[in-house]
């Protein structure tokens, strides 16, 4: 900023596209899908602006058309690691002395981008490699990540713009640094707009990256790639490595110039991550930043006075979209006595009104869970509740992955509110709800906060305001992100800055100015212009 002081103002949230019948959009992506589906790709790891190959190649198939081949990545090992902590060191110093708005730049122009010639390529991927809708796509690998880059930028540069006041003949001033060493970005399958900012949100602060996806987002997480280095990212700022957790963990968690990690995972992994760190704290140049969104058990509350069609809604969309596979999903609900009836038998007939399979039929609400791990898991918990004598399976609650990974979406009865489907994070299309006295709203509550050590999202549906209060106070530590007569679902950056407390982790808020300082470390300069020239001060006279 040497000849100017440049602005960003807040940007406007990406306008989501329709992909109605007709509509243009549509007719882009469906002929995208096609293409892509006809091509194979062949994915490299992307270390120090080098495209790797390593003849490791593993297939990657669409989750709900399992014998099709979209093509293969090839795996990488710790030597990879290795060479890409070496191509983030060596890219650090460049990166970080360019100066701001040509950073700043490279982001904005990504974000364009994505918003028109690689719009329909990151929906299609992620479409076809983790099974998305059309819409889901829309609002994740197009809105969402232009947004996480386009208002990060502007929130980076309102971080600048704070400085210190100074005194009688002196200035102060301060500088925000990145940090002294690389970032570690570990990214989860489900949302590529989180697999997208969770290694540019540290690198448009300056600091230099290792990115790990997750092997059922790769995929899409080239797609990124793509992007960025049209955009003009230099070499090594972003190292993508395709290798296991314990490997990549191994060779940063022991580097002495690891600065801090970035995920979102399970919440095991990150307590693992954080113990390994905490183990090898004097090993390293600074303390790391550890940053971290992991699970959730999300409730939804029905108070006697909801209205039934935002109730049932609110969990319809809340609990299904996406297979259940958000960190946000609603899990558990709280029905009252009074709504009971009602409430049951339209998430039943809502539910029985789902059309399921393959994301290419634009009129499937449903489509397939990720893998073949995360079936059986969840129907695991669908054989243990049809055969519990404390729950009742509603609607659902079968499966098939003789075509792609696909689970009935379900509803579960509790009898017992401590049923293991109302404690435990299932990661799928599983809706458990227990029926309570709708005169003990204070005591389900209370209820409410202890049953789940998450404290991700949740929401309260009533039209009593009251009820609204009681509800918003008593569950003031229960969810990071709560809602009003709404789903808990569906977070828009810089509307509903993203993320929770308790075992869901350290609630630094993706999509707010309060993440981007967690990748920053600021210096006080103060430059005195008329300097002392005695060490006595006046006090030290005696007369």
């Amino acid at each position: 900023m040497s000849l100017g002081t440049f602005g960003y103002p807040l940007p406007t949230n990406e306008p989501v596209l329709s992909y109605a019948p007709g509509s243009p959009e549509r007719t882009v992506l469906k002929s995208t899908l096609a293409a892509m589906k006809s091509d194979r790709a062949d994915v490299p790891m992307f270390i120090g602006g080098r495209e790797v190959r390593t003849g490791k190649e593993v297939p990657m198939r669409p989750p709900h058309e399992i014998a099709h081949l979209l093509g293969h990545f090839h795996a990488g090992e710790a030597a990879h690691v290795e060479q890409a902590i070496q191509a983030a060191l060596a890219a650090k110093p460049a990166w970080a002395a360019l100066s701001w708005e040509n950073r700043a730049n490279i982001f904005l122009r990504a974000a364009d981008l994505i918003a028109t010639k690689y719009r329909p390529l990151m929906n299609g991927a992620t479409m076809l490699g983790q099974s998305k809708n059309a819409y889901q796509a829309e609002i994740d690998s197009a809105c969402e990540i232009i947004d996480f880059l386009r208002f990060n930028v502007h929130f980076l540069d309102q971080i600048y713009r704070q400085q210190p006041i100074s005194g009688p003949l002196m200035h102060n001033r301060m500088e925000y640094r990145p940090l002294e060493g690389f970032v570690l970005a570990v990214t989860p399958f489900n949302f590529t707009a989180i697999a997208g900012n969770l290694p540019t949100a540290p690198a448009m602060c300056g600091n230099t990256v290792v990115w790990k996806p997750a092997n059922t987002q790769v995929y899409s997480a080239q797609m990124i790639m793509r992007v960025l280095r049209e955009a003009g990212l230099p070499d090594g700022v972003i190292n993508l490595v395709y290798v296991d957790g314990p490997t990549v963990g191994g060779a940063c968690f022991a580097h002495p110039d690891f600065a801090g990690v970035h995920f979102t995972g399970s919440t095991g992994v990150f307590n693992h991550m954080w113990k390994t760190i905490g183990e090898n704290a004097g090993r390293y140049r600074s303390y790391p930043r550890i940053v971290g969104e992991t699970g959730g058990k999300d409730f939804v509350v029905g108070h006697s006075s909801a209205d039934a069609d935002v109730l049932v809604t609110a969990l319809l969309r809340g609990a299904y979209e996406y297979q259940g596979q958000k960190c946000s999903a609603a899990s558990r609900a709280y029905i009252p006595s009074n709504l009971a009836a009602e409430v049951r038998e339209r998430l039943v007939e809502g539910i029985r009104s789902f059309k399921m399979g393959s994301v290419e039929d634009f009129s499937n609400f449903v489509n397939a869970v990720i893998d073949e791990k995360s079936f059986d898991n969840i129907s695991n918990y669908l054989h243990c509740a049809a055969t519990s004598p404390d729950a009742e399976v509603l609607a659902g609650g079968k499966g098939d992955k003789s075509v792609g990974y696909f689970i009935e979406p379900t509803l579960i009865e509790a009898k017992d509110p401590h049923y293991v489907t109302m404690c435990e994070e299932i990661f799928g299309p599983v809706l458990t709800l227990y029926v309570y006295d709708e005169a003990k709203y204070e005591e389900t509550l209370a209820l409410v906060d202890g049953t789940s050590p998450y404290a991700l999202t949740g929401a309260i549906i009533a039209q009593d305001r009251a009820a609204v209060d009681l509800a918003t106070d008593r569950l003031r530590n229960s969810a990071g992100n709560f809602y009003i007569n709404d789903k808990p679902t569906g977070a828009v950056v810089g509307q509903q800055p993203f993320g929770g407390a308790r075992a869901s982790g350290t609630n630094d808020k993706a999509g707010s100015i309060l993440n981007l300082y967690r990748w920053l470390s600021a210096r006080t300069i103060k430059e005195t212009f008329v300097p002392a020239t005695d060490y006595r001060y006046p006090f030290l006279a005696e007369s």
